[in-house]
């Protein structure tokens, strides 16, 4: 097989280095495989908060089969919202290899990998790289109080030790910005092909990061898919791909399209009524899954709950977030 992949640019031919199922990778194999909205996918627990891959293996096939295939869409396995960082080191290898034998090499999958020195990182992304993952979310070592250089060596040896797509991740909540000077010194890092981008460095404007996107894809995840697409962003973090995928891939689709008006009003018409839910169930028990734990129930695709300490959402908090998918006409259960 001679793979492509239809990215912003059309058909990209591909030579050959690293292996995906069948498919060879290259940067730009790569760039065009990890961009479109990203599923950030629950892991499914049993009662007794154990993972249940019977259900992640079966929800792998709904989405792949909903439209969330390579070159449209990611699928993010252990990634925080995915509950990634509360998983045992034998759980996330055998999470992530039963959605990469599910998908059956039609979907883009990407691994979350959490804040380890780089020696276990390498080796977290060997581990990934050989189950099948085409792409790492990877945040950099924040317990290590990285300088601008660590983490340039930290990115640059990840690089070098794997033949998969790297999405560096930093956000406000990790007290660890990365400089843009560092960001664009990663330009000759071959297999750093995404940012995820969220808020600036001090004394850099949002838009500042979008200089690079000729090198790498820009994901937002500041809420603002259609400002960044407009200035050359290639994906955007959202809570719903997963939960009713045509949402996402009609707001994808009209970002291609250019329809930057439409695909804003619908992006925050379903966006800005979950977030402020979030928002307001986060006072009462933590954890990034819970919401979108309570999504997967309502649309008849439960997950069980997250781990303790976070709280699964109460029966008033659940008719509340009921009422809101109900009002987008989505299918509930």
């Amino acid at each position: 097989m001679n793979p492509t992949l239809t990215g912003d640019a059309g058909a990209v031919s591909v030579r050959p280095t690293q292996t995906y199922g069948e498919a060879t990778m290259d940067r730009e194999y790569l760039k065009n495989a990890i961009q479109g909205p990203i599923a950030t996918v629950p892991t499914p627990f049993d009662d007794d908060f154990n993972i249940d891959y019977g259900v992640m293996a079966d929800l792998t096939k709904w989405w792949v089969d909903s439209g969330l295939i390579m070159g449209t869409a990611v699928i993010k396995v252990a990634a925080a919202m995915g509950e990634g960082p509360m998983l045992a080191e034998d759980e996330w290898p055998q999470l992530l290899r039963t959605v990469v034998q599910a998908a059956d090499d039609k979907a883009s999958i990407v691994c979350g990998l959490h804040y380890k020195d780089t020696k276990r990182t390498i080796e977290d992304a060997k581990q990934a790289e050989e189950i099948g993952a085409v792409g790492l979310q990877v945040s950099p070592p924040i317990f290590n109080l990285p300088s601008q250089d660590d983490m340039l060596d930290f990115y640059s040896e990840l690089s070098d030790a794997t033949g998969i797509g790297i999405l560096v991740y930093v956000t406000a909540g990790m007290n660890c910005p990365i400089d843009l000077d560092t960001y664009n010194k990663m330009a000759d890092l071959e297999n750093i092909v995404g940012i995820k981008w969220s808020t600036p460095p001090e004394g850099a404007s949002w838009e500042s990061i979008y200089e690079l996107s000729d090198t790498f894809n820009i994901i937002d995840n500041s809420r603002q898919p259609a400002r960044s697409h407009q200035l050359g962003g290639r994906g955007y973090i959202n809570m719903t791909s997963e939960i009713h995928p045509p949402h996402d891939l009609k707001v994808w689709e009209l970002l291609e399209a250019k329809r930057y008006d439409e695909a804003k009003e619908l992006f925050d018409s379903v966006n800005d009524p979950i977030r402020h839910f979030y928002d307001r169930t986060s006072e009462r028990s933590g954890g990034q899954a819970r919401v979108k734990k309570g999504l997967m129930e309502i649309v008849g695709r439960p997950v069980g709950a997250s781990r303790p300490p976070s709280k699964p959402l109460n029966a008033e908090e659940m008719k509340k977030l009921r009422g809101i998918v109900e009002s987008f006409g989505w299918p509930t259960a």
